[in-house]
This record gives structure tokens, C-alpha cells and sequence, in this order.
């Protein structure tokens, strides 16, 4: 199968060292394609690049588009020496786009991308141009899955071992079939997830040691977050919360109308929250947009930035 990166990108996949939230460097993996004002695809939890596939072309039409695995994601480094801490996306996106951006981009993040990308708007409002949110954990009180609550309370270095022994390699069709599953159950129309996209959506777990741990590590990073959300101790998902209303670039937030782990509801309570948003509701659409609605989402972020003078 024909290398993705190689596909998608003029120049392939390309690598950049920034520092990290704890002052190590780190590489991160992205690719570009296209000229103008510099638009980035923020991914979300376990995903990488690739969720943004029916976004790259269009976009790249109007502008210089820019994707990248976040650090322990993807084709991107997975430092396994060092734990993580709440909050080291905010900062390793500000320096991604320090590096790679001479003007403020537009950012397009989806899901825990988007709650990233609104930590970055608030501590950092000169970096954005225009902000578009899609189905956002901002009002989460619990993992969305059942089965990120499992891998949330399994010890992580059980995950290690696991990994270490290329587990996921040696059964790579079981876990193949079962992530598509899954991700078919965040998809008005299952039908159109092609065994292609399984293919690329399993890559990193498979082929990429490493992947399963960052991946869990994030995940009881956000199941320790709930609580304390619910037990009002200090939490970051509190502080973005309080701090909507200081976002100042212009923001569209776009939610599936039947996504199920994070409901519509959220989407019209934060569009309230941000003074200078539109919210756009997407017909038919559960949790994974980028793949499930990718026309209506690339059309509505077309028209968001034509209307805000940014197209």
C-alpha cells in the first residue's frame, strides 16, 4: 500500500524538533501541502493525521494546509521514559506553531483537539487567526467509551509489557477488526469507512511501539481530570470553562446533531459562552465529522472564514 504521507503531501512526511512541555526535545511528524495563510488540522484522542484525509485537498485549494500527529501520537515521537502532565498540548501546539507559522493560522481541531485549541486561544490569543471547534469535551463529566474507561484504570505498566511484546503486531487483524468497529459506531453511515481506512486508522498501533501507552497515558490523564472536575479540585477543564468568555478571535462551532458522546446541547451552551461564535449544527452526523460529514465541515469552514475576511 502507497505510503499516506507520500500521497497527500508534496514533500511527504516531515519531521520538527520542538521542546516539550518538560524542556526535552521531541520530534513531531506533519506534512503541508498547499500555499496562502497557514491553516492547521488539530486531530483528536488516539487518532492522527489521517482522520483529517477529506479535508487536506479541499483546503489546500485556499491555503497552506498543515497537519501534524501531537507528540505520542502517529508517526510523532512517543518519549515512554517520562510521564506526562495536564496541559503539555497547549504548550507543544504554541511551539509547533511558532515553528512553522510566520502569521496567526487558522486552527481546525475536532474533539479533544478542540478543547486543546481552546486552552491555546485563551493563554495565547495572538497566535490564532480564526478558531473552528467540532464536537468539543468541554462540558464532558465522564470518558465517552466504555472502553477508554477500561484502559484508563489498567496500570500502566501492564500497557508497557503489552506493547513491548508487539501484542497488537502478533493479533494485528483482531485489533484491526475491532477499532473498526468501534469507530464505526461514530459514524452516521458506517458503510463508508473502507478496510483502506482501517488499515491507516490501526497503523500506529500496530506497526508504531509506544502508540497504545501515550495513548492510555492520555487517557488516565483525562479520567483524572473528570474527577476532580466532579470532587472540585483544581482542574484545567475548569479554567477553560471560566475562561471562554475571553476568547477573541472570530469561532465556529460545529456539532453533530446525534453525536452520542458528547451532546449537541454542549455545543449550544458553548457557542453561548464565546462572544464572538456561530454555531452550525450538522444533520446526520455522530462524533467523527471529519469522516462522517467532511463535505458539509470543509464547506461550513470555507463560508465561516469567507464571512470573517479570512478567505
Amino acid at each position: 500500500m502507497q505510503d499516506w504521507w507520500q500521497v497527500n503531501f508534496p514533500q511527504g512526511r516531515q519531521n520538527l524538533i520542538i521542546t516539550d512541555a518538560k524542556g526535552y526535545p521531541v520530534q513531531i511528524a506533519y506534512g503541508e501541502k498547499g500555499t496562502g495563510k497557514p491553516l492547521i488540522l488539530l486531530h483528536g484522542l488516539g487518532s492522527w493525521s489521517y482522520n483529517w484525509r477529506h479535508s487536506i485537498k479541499p483546503l489546500s485549494q485556499y491555503f497552506r494546509v498543515i497537519c501534524f500527529d501531537a507528540k505520542g501520537y502517529g508517526f510523532s515521537e512517543k518519549p515512554l521514559s517520562r510521564r506526562e502532565e495536564n496541559g503539555h498540548q497547549v504548550l507543544e501546539l504554541k511551539r509547533i506553531i511558532q515553528a512553522l507559522c510566520d502569521e496567526p493560522p487558522i486552527i481546525v481541531a475536532e474533539s479533544l483537539g478542540a478543547l486543546v485549541a481552546l486552552g491555546l486561544a485563551e493563554k495565547y490569543p495572538q497566535l490564532i487567526g480564526r478558531l473552528v471547534v467540532i464536537n468539543v469535551p468541554i462540558f464532558a463529566e465522564s470518558l465517552p467509551h466504555w472502553v477508554m474507561g477500561i484502559l484508563a484504570k489498567i496500570p500502566l505498566e501492564i500497557i508497557q509489557t503489552i506493547d513491548s511484546l508487539r501484542l497488537a503486531y502478533l493479533f494485528a487483524p483482531i485489533v484491526r477488526e475491532v477499532m473498526a468497529i468501534e469507530r464505526r459506531r461514530v459514524l452516521f453511515d458506517p458503510t463508508i469507512l473502507s478496510e483502506e481506512d482501517v488499515y491507516w486508522i490501526t497503523y500506529p498501533f500496530i506497526e508504531i511501539p509506544g502508540s497504545l501507552v501515550k495513548v492510555t497515558e492520555e487517557l488516565q490523564i483525562a479520567i483524572k481530570e473528570i474527577e476532580n472536575f466532579q470532587t472540585k479540585k483544581p482542574n484545567i477543564l475548569t479554567n477553560i470553562q471560566s475562561n471562554l468568555s475571553i476568547i477573541e478571535c472570530p469561532t465556529l462551532v460545529l456539532w453533530g446533531d446525534q453525536d452520542s458522546w458528547f451532546p449537541v446541547s454542549h455545543g449550544e451552551k458553548l457557542h453561548q459562552h464565546i462572544p464572538n461564535s456561530r454555531l452550525q449544527i450538522l444533520q446526520n452526523c455522530y462524533h467523527d465529522a471529519s469522516t462522517g460529514a467532511a463535505d458539509v465541515v470543509n464547506a461550513a469552514i470555507l463560508e465561516f472564514l469567507k464571512d470573517t475576511n479570512f478567505c
